[in-house]
């Protein structure tokens, strides 16, 4: 079995103006990623994502360009079942063969960022290659999977104080879900007005429902120190991403002011960037995206490191249907993960562009059963959407 295409495509779905967000990213107009195809010689197909912005942030012209005419061209004619070794081989570049024979990276000045965001791509859809050629779930080949059903947080809540406790109320009602994850920051301006946000939504969810916040890296550590004393009441799940991701000992600095557990990674690419957090005490949740830090492979081997260091897993998956499929299976295998992550907001990228109804019932999500992936993608749905390929 040898890789005979790699086909990427900039896909952009429209969001129905009544189920838009404002966040400090803006508005929420559309929903973009960069979906890769890639077929077999015996016509095996795999799917992978590749991601380089959130929701319609960004621009995939790029992204899309490096899998179709660099990357891609790369792996024609490979074995797809050797993705360690197309993965290191994609890092190191044209010192691949040196790295090999020597048992160390030697990775090309570009190491980071979009180079990964294609490798992830690429070892999302060969993992569903194996997991189809070999009749088997990706979880199976990851060494098996702890349920057949995991817990699952509802991930949204952009309302002002008067409407968030009805917004994330209607969470926990559209799926019975215990945990849920709402936004802070920058969007609210100062840290009290986030706070006060929060303790609205504690007054009216209760006791029992877990509350996660997301800040998406806009506080300063001082402001971030400021907001988790206000909310200190508020019995928080974890604070996530509170400062830029760049500044790692500013993450471990408010760590160690404040008892609310810290979750951060969704920003950072490869092991090497995780295994920083980990030493420096940075955080109690790592947050690997799989479309970013380097695919199915190296969020497995960041589970590995979560559990070296006593810490947990719950990947980033806010994100098109690969991605999620892919966390599913790495929550599923990795003995560091315990939750999904579910998007509330409107998220077409996931629901539209596959046939299988994710449901989340009772606060849980089913771990597919199917080969591969377990995903059945519609191509007609991507192709109508394509902007660039």
């Amino acid at each position: 079995m040898r890789i005979k295409s790699v086909q990427a495509r900039w896909v952009q779905i429209p969001i129905d103006k009544a189920k838009q967000h404002v966040s400090d990213f803006g508005r929420t107009e559309t929903f973009d990623a960069a979906i890769l195809r890639i077929e077999t010689d015996d016509g095996l197909v795999g799917w992978g994502e590749g991601k380089n912005a959130a929701g319609s942030t960004g621009q995939y012209g790029t992204l899309v360009h490096l899998l179709n005419h660099e990357f891609g061209p790369k792996i024609i004619g490979r074995d797809p079942a050797d993705i360690t070794f197309i993965w290191e081989d994609l890092y190191n570049g044209s010192r691949s063969q040196s790295a090999s024979m020597a048992g160390h990276a030697m990775p090309e000045l570009a190491r980071r960022g979009m180079t990964v965001a294609a490798i992830s791509a690429i070892d999302i859809a060969l993992w569903d290659i194996l997991g189809k050629s070999q009749g088997v779930p990706v979880w199976r080949l990851l060494g098996g999977r702890k349920a057949d059903r995991l817990p699952a947080y509802a991930s949204g809540g952009w309302a002002g104080k008067d409407g968030i406790g009805d917004q994330l109320l209607s969470y926990v009602q559209a799926g019975g879900f215990k945990a849920i994850k709402m936004r802070v920051g920058a969007m609210d301006g100062a840290p009290q007005i986030s706070a006060a946000r929060v303790k609205a939504a504690r007054a009216a969810l209760g006791p029992d429902v877990d509350i996660m916040v997301d800040a998406h890296g806009t506080y300063t550590v001082g402001d971030a120190k400021r907001f988790a004393y206000q909310v200190a009441d508020c019995d928080l799940t974890w604070f996530e991403e509170p400062i830029i991701a760049d500044d790692k000992g500013g993450t471990a600095e408010l760590r160690a002011a404040t008892a609310i557990p810290i979750a951060t990674g969704e920003s950072e690419a490869t092991r090497y960037a995780f295994r920083d957090l980990a030493v420096l005490r940075a955080a109690d949740i790592l947050q690997p995206d799989p479309a970013f830090c380097g695919g199915i492979s190296e969020a497995m081997r960041i589970g590995s490191l979560a559990s070296a260091f006593n810490l947990r897993l719950a990947p980033h998956l806010w994100a098109g249907a690969p991605c999620f499929f892919a966390g599913l299976h790495i929550c599923a295998a990795s003995p560091a993960g315990f939750i999904v992550e579910y998007s509330l907001g409107a998220n077409p990228m996931i629901h539209d562009i596959v046939l299988e109804d994710l449901k989340v019932e009772d606060g849980k999500i089913a771990i597919p059963d199917t080969p591969g992936l377990g995903l059945t993608m519609n191509e007609d749905f991507i192709r109508a959407h394509t902007i660039m390929s």
